[in-house]
Parts: C-alpha cells; structure tokens; sequence
C-alpha cells in the first residue's frame, strides 16, 4: 500500500502567472497556442503586462510539480510524495512554499540566494494555452543539495520517482544519481517528453536516460517530433510509442511501459509489444475552462494509482480522471477531495 515518502518527484518549480489574454497578445510576443518555450529577451516584458491583468492568479506550478501535487491530492494520504527543486530568495519562493505546503507534499526546495524564484506565464486564449517559462532559480538546482543526508533519505524512502523532461536541461547529474540508485535498487523510475523542444535540441540528455526509464509519458505532438528527429518516418502514434518501448533498457527488472496522451482522443498506451487504446471522458467544449496542467494532472492521477500497485487500466482511468477535472477549473486546481473510485 502506499506509504508517506512513496512517490519522488524532482523538477523546475515555478510559479504560474496565469492571464485570459487574446490572439493580438499571442502575435505581440511571438507565441503558439497550445505550446510550451522556454522565455527569451523578447518575452521578459510580458511578465509584467500579465502580473498587472486583473483576472491574473498565482499557483505553485512546473510540470513535475503539478503532477505530484495532483498525485497527493488523488492519494489524500499526508505526505505520501516528495519533491525537490530550486527556488530563489523572495516573495515569489514564500508564496510557492506556503502555496506547496498547504496541498500535503513534502517540498525540499534548495534556495538560491541570487537568482529570483523561476515564472510560468500561463496565456490563455479559449480553451487552448501557451507557456514562456523563465526558469531563473529553477535553472539553479545542485546535485549537492540532492546529496544532502536529509534529502537523500527521501530518495532512499521512494519506491517510485517521476521527473519531466525538462529538468535535463537543468541538472542531468541529479538524474543520473536518481536513475542509477531506481536501476540498482528494483524500484520505478518515470520520466516525460515534456515538449518538442527538449525532443529536438536536448536529443543527447534524453536518450542517456532512456534506458532507465520504467514508464515514458508524453501528448501526441511530443511522440511525433521524437520519432522526426529520431529518423523514424512515421507520424503514427502507436508505431511511435511501441518504438519507444522497445528501447534497451538499462535493467531488466522491469519492462518499459509508454504512455501517449492525444487530447480528447485515446490514451495510447504500449505494453510487451501491445498496444491498448483507452477513451478519455467526454466533455462538452463548453465546460473546459483552461486546458493547462491537463498532460501535469493525468500523469499525477496515473501515478496515484501505480503506487497503490493497481493495474495499468486503473490508472489510465484516475489519469484521465484527475485531468478531466483539472480542465474545468482555471490552472492546476482541484476541489479539497477527489472523488474516484
């Protein structure tokens, strides 16, 4: 069953600045809907445009964190999941440490004393999203902090660990440790695509930890640009996810399992040279408030159930569960307690 400390988490904390902003604002700065950058010279201006909208809100955010948040909120067992990650020194953190606090998880931020607490800023435009993260302080986590006694005990406790994809572009060495002790030590080690950009200029970092990885997640346009810049010549998302399980693994403990979400179609899913396909629930256009956190919340309410060693279809079930909810609320929200079952 699970236990306080099951579930690790490791990635870049920010804290979500979340505006209703229009195609005008999306052209101004140079965005796609429905895509995730990194934030550039050009896109610094547009923190300050959004801090100042009046329908702006703030979350305790970053794709890992959104995850174990949601897995915690699904688990409602007090300090079931960990996480850790790089701060800054300033209002932004406190709001980030009291916001991250309150939902149950174990934060073990390392704080940076020079660099300000890292921003997502969250444009949405009808039901779609775009994201310009400027990771400040999150680009600053050390693997000493990891190392650290009091931390490494919460590696050593875990039986599972989930890191986005976006972290290698951050600390590579912190996942080594990680995935080498998971490999080591028969326990699960889960990472995501995270975006077409970490596919296409972060190739290397990516397929160094492949073969570690027990579980692989991604959306449909992440699994298409890794099977382009991969050579592979498909654009078919089952062909690409059953490629992607049959990587080599660098244990064979366990099988690899790949799990590509598509929006409103199919979860697809690739097992022992399988390939399952699973619907999602339907929602009505209407009732869908903010699609962003949906990929964050599936994967935090698949995790939920894996730990609980239910089955492969269960957890696909509270994935799209957790994301069904997350999508008719603004931000990674969700009510005090889940109701699935």
């Amino acid at each position: 069953m699970a236990h306080e400390g099951i579930l690790m988490g490791m990635g870049n904390p920010l804290l979500d600045i979340s505006a209703v902003v229009d195609e005008h604002f999306l052209q101004k700065y140079d965005l796609k809907s429905n895509n995730a950058i990194l934030a550039e010279e050009k896109h610094v201006p547009m923190y300050e445009e959004m801090a100042n909208n009046p329908n702006v809100e703030y979350t305790a955010g970053g794709a890992t964190q959104n995850s174990i948040r949601v897995a915690q909120w699904m688990l409602q067992i007090p300090g079931a999941t960990s996480y850790i990650g790089c701060i800054g020194k300033d209002k932004f953190g406190e709001e980030m440490k009291k916001n991250s606090k309150l939902t149950g998880v174990n934060v073990q931020y390392y704080e940076d004393e020079s660099t300000p607490t890292g921003t997502c800023a969250v444009c949405v435009v009808g039901d779609q999203r775009s994201l310009v993260a400027n990771l400040s302080a999150a680009n600053c986590y050390k693997s000493e902090h990891l190392k650290r006694p009091e931390n490494w005990a919460l590696v050593e406790k875990a039986k599972f660990y989930y890191i986005a994809g976006f972290f290698l572009t951050v600390s590579p060495d912190s996942i080594q440790l990680v995935s080498e002790h998971a490999a080591a030590h028969d326990k699960i080690f889960m990472m995501n695509l995270s975006a077409p950009v970490i596919c296409e200029f972060f190739k290397d970092a990516q397929e160094k930890f492949l073969p570690y990885m027990d579980f692989l997640f991604g959306n449909e346009t992440e699994a298409r640009t890794f099977s382009k810049v991969h050579g592979w010549e498909t654009e078919n998302v089952e062909e690409i996810a059953l490629s992607l399980s049959r990587w080599p693994k660098a244990s064979g403990t366990h099988k690899r399992i790949v799990v590509i979400t598509q929006g409103a179609d199919p979860v697809v899913v690739a097992e022992d040279g399988k390939v399952k396909k699973f619907p999602v629930i339907f929602l009505p256009k209407d009732k869908i408030v903010d699609t962003n956190g949906a990929g964050d919340a599936f994967v935090g309410g698949f995790l939920s159930q894996l730990v609980q060693e239910k089955s492969i279809e269960d957890c696909v079930r509270a994935g799209c569960y957790a994301a069904n909810v997350i999508i008719q609320r603004p931000g990674c929200t969700y009510p005090e307690k889940p109701d699935f079952n």
